[in-house]
């Protein structure tokens, strides 16, 4: 899934900054850990089972998916149909019924690709270099070929309570437009946050008629302009079936303060000067004296990406309509266009691999389950989520009649030592909360609330989609014993290094009882949950309290 700074998250957030220009929505929620649930005796059965899960499985599986020929299993690539085609194969094997469409365990999904075929970005005599210098931010319109003159605006705010006008005597219509992010000295960041301003900012710059938008980025607490350039420099997927962006938009670029070094250089002011100038009410739009080509041409496809669904029939003849559904996503980000391999052994080989040798128990066991039991593992996970939010929205069962979800998506802490940790996203708002309580409590592990709740992982993963359409969700870390900083440090450390990187491979370090225990906690919580009289329930205190499948929105993410 993703780690302490989550530089996918922050990224995903930018870009649903500048899409909100069509969609804005944003609130704030608190997260509280559920109340232990008291202890129910590990049966002989649920003994066998756990004994029977295989760590040769969970290697076997993680190091084929990161192998250099899966070649990242990229979404709507070679490398992703490769591994979907060898997970339907596996699911063959254990003795799961397809699922998927026709008669098959794939359920294909279309997407369209985008790459820059060729940027440019020149000042004057100055060159700005992509992924460097600057980096172009999505939403696209389509290839532009940009030609104006270049002023600084500071915050972009024509607001007559602060007393202030950042176009004094100017006309953006055809200029290029350089700004800060906000807010301004003046205006809280809650209240700036809150209010969506940034957004409105550009929305003014739309109808203003600036040819292009450019603004000075600025590191966060989490993600630096590095970080972000990395992400936003390669291949772009999205669903095909999801709106483009209509091509009067102007292109929208960030500039580090290196970058907008050169774009003052001529300008008869620093911009160390213009950002001090821009801290005052009575500011005025500075001329930067330099003329600007901003050239975009991008590289468009389409493409195919798989769902792969198996079924185990539950045993009850009433129970078994209903179905307990398993989730973990395959990909990663792929090959990319200079022939690196993202192989994502931590994210997510472990958590697919986890989820076959659930599989592979499950259907080898004398006594099934009560309910069915689905495993799916999705795609384009990396990009959005896309394959979980596909299939509940195209769900090859009947979405009333999905139990809960049990993700298993993470970062790999559970290969830094025996399991003895664990932590429940989404325990708080369903029944399943205090199932997980009850599976820890019987198996010697101990629940902690989330140690970095300011990441917001509960939003992160397959899971959520679930949620978001009814149906009880939950996702569990496993961590190892000890201090919660010392392998949250060692998290932080590997993301800054290997997160979303090519070097998330398998280590020789890697303890692999982890993932089995990870496994185990998983494998309990679906056998008690499908054996149960009634499916998980939500909470009367969450919000996420609805039917299931249901087309409400989703409440606002915090």
């Amino acid at each position: 899934m993703n780690d302490s700074t989550d530089r996918r998250r922050k990224s995903q957030q930018y870009l649903a900054l500048l899409l909100a220009i069509l969609l804005v929505t944003s609130t704030a929620f608190g997260w509280t850990q559920s109340a232990p649930a008291p202890a129910r005796v590990l049966s002989a059965t649920e003994q066998q089972l756990l004994e029977k899960l295989s760590v040769a499985t969970i290697k076997e599986t993680v190091n084929a998916l990161a192998a250099d020929d899966m070649q990242g299993r990229g979404t709507a690539q070679p490398g992703g149909d490769k591994a979907a085609a060898y997970l339907a194969d596996r699911f063959a094997k254990i003795g799961l019924k397809p699922l998927g469409d026709k008669n098959t365990y794939l359920q294909p999904i279309k997407f369209r690709e985008t790459q820059f075929a060729q940027t440019t970005f020149t000042a004057g005599n100055e060159t700005l270099k992509l992924g460097t210098d600057y980096f172009v931010t999505p939403p696209y319109s389509g290839d532009e070929n940009i030609k104006g003159d270049l002023v600084f605006i500071a915050y972009g705010l024509a607001a007559p309570f602060l007393k202030r006008n950042d176009f004094a005597g100017i006309d953006v219509r055809g200029k290029v437009v350089l700004l800060r992010d906000g807010p301004p000295p003046e205006i809280n960041k809650e209240q700036w946050k809150k209010a969506h301003a940034q957004v409105n900012v550009i929305r003014g710059l739309i109808a203003r008629g600036a040819a292009a938008i450019v603004t000075v980025g600025q590191d966060t607490e989490t993600l630096t302009f590095a970080e972000m350039a990395d992400y936003l420099t390669r291949r772009q997927v999205e669903p095909e079936s999801e709106q483009e962006m209509p091509e009067f938009l102007p292109p929208f670029l960030s500039v580090n303060e290196a970058g907008a070094d050169k774009l003052f250089a001529v300008s008869g002011v620093t911009r160390a000067d213009a950002f001090a100038k821009a801290q005052r009410d009575d500011f005025t739009p500075i001329d930067l004296k330099q003329p600007v080509t901003i050239t975009i041409k991008l590289k468009k496809s389409k493409g195919t990406s798989n769902n792969v669904v198996g079924l185990l029939e539950g045993s009850d003849p009433k129970l078994k309509s209903e179905a307990l559904v398993y989730s973990a996503h395959y990909d990663a980000y792929g090959l990319s266009s200079d022939n690196r391999i993202y192989h994502g052994a931590a994210d997510n080989a472990l958590g697919v691999a986890e989820m076959l040798s659930i599989a592979e128990v499950l259907t080898r066991a004398e006594n099934k389950p009560r309910r069915s039991i689905i495993f799916l593992a999705v795609t384009g996970e990396e990009y959005g989520g896309y394959g979980s939010d596909y299939w509940v929205k195209n769900p090859t069962w009947k979405i009333k009649e999905v139990a809960a979800d049990l993700n298993l998506d993470g970062m790999g802490t559970e290969v830094y030592g025996p399991v003895k940790v664990l932590v429940g996203y989404g325990a708080e708002h369903s029944s399943l909360g205090g199932l997980l309580n009850e599976v820890a409590a019987v198996t010697g592990l101990r629940v902690i609330p989330d140690p970095m709740p300011e990441e917001k992982s509960f939003y992160r993963s397959d899971h959520y989609f679930f949620v978001k359409k009814g149906v009880p969700g939950i996702m569990i870390l496993g961590a190892p014993d000890g201090a919660t900083e010392s392998w949250t440090e060692r998290l932080r450390k590997w993301e800054k290094t290997d997160y979303h990187q090519p070097t998330d491979i398998v280590r020789p370090d890697w303890d692999w009882s982890g993932p089995r225990t990870v496994a185990g906690v998983m494998l309990l919580m679906g056998v008690r949950a499908a054996n149960a009289e009634s499916m998980p329930e939500w909470l009367p205190s969450s919000i996420f309290n609805r039917e299931r499948g249901t087309d409400k929105p989703a409440p606002p993410e915090p």
